[in-house]
């Protein structure tokens, strides 16, 4: 919060450890604790403070967990089906979008890209995603890799 007070127009919070190919039920709780936590009084504090409003939190990974647990008792990297979360500056509140199949191993209704859901990023922090940009080698290239923004998410 203090950043984007600030003016910081970017920020960018790692929160390494969720590897989990082991010993999931002993490390997770502790893990989604923190992360709930944290979390949802960044979400409260930036409301509270009336930076939700200019203000796009993004929850991602760069895949999902498989459904089962193996051998080690942990889940083991699944891109097919997996969870993301846009909250506050050019999204509309309070819904769900897409679904997997009843395994979680697939996406069933809405699929999602990587180029749409930076796209809808884009457009959400009012980016014109239509624009031809050159990359420093000369590559021409358009902020969201050409997707399509998903309407439904956005305010």
């Amino acid at each position: 919060r203090r950043l984007v007070q600030a003016g910081v127009r970017c920020v960018e919070v790692e929160f390494d450890g969720w590897d989990m190919h082991q010993n999931i039920f002993t490390d997770l709780p502790q893990r989604a604790g923190q992360l709930d936590q944290a979390f949802s009084q960044l979400i409260l504090d930036l409301e509270k403070t009336g930076l939700l409003k200019s203000t796009l939190v993004v929850l991602q990974t760069e895949f999902g967990r498989t459904p089962t647990i193996n051998q080690n008792v942990g889940r083991d990297h699944h891109p097919g089906a997996f969870s993301c979360l846009l909250a506050g500056a050019g999204i509309k509140t309070g819904q769900v979008y897409g679904k997997s199949d009843e395994d979680a191993r697939t996406v069933a209704e809405d699929h999602v890209s990587i180029e749409d859901f930076n796209t809808t990023i884009a457009k959400a922090l009012g980016i014109d995603t239509d624009k031809d940009h050159i990359a420093p080698n000369g590559r021409p290239f358009k902020i969201g890799g050409g997707g399509k923004p998903i309407a439904k998410l956005l305010a």
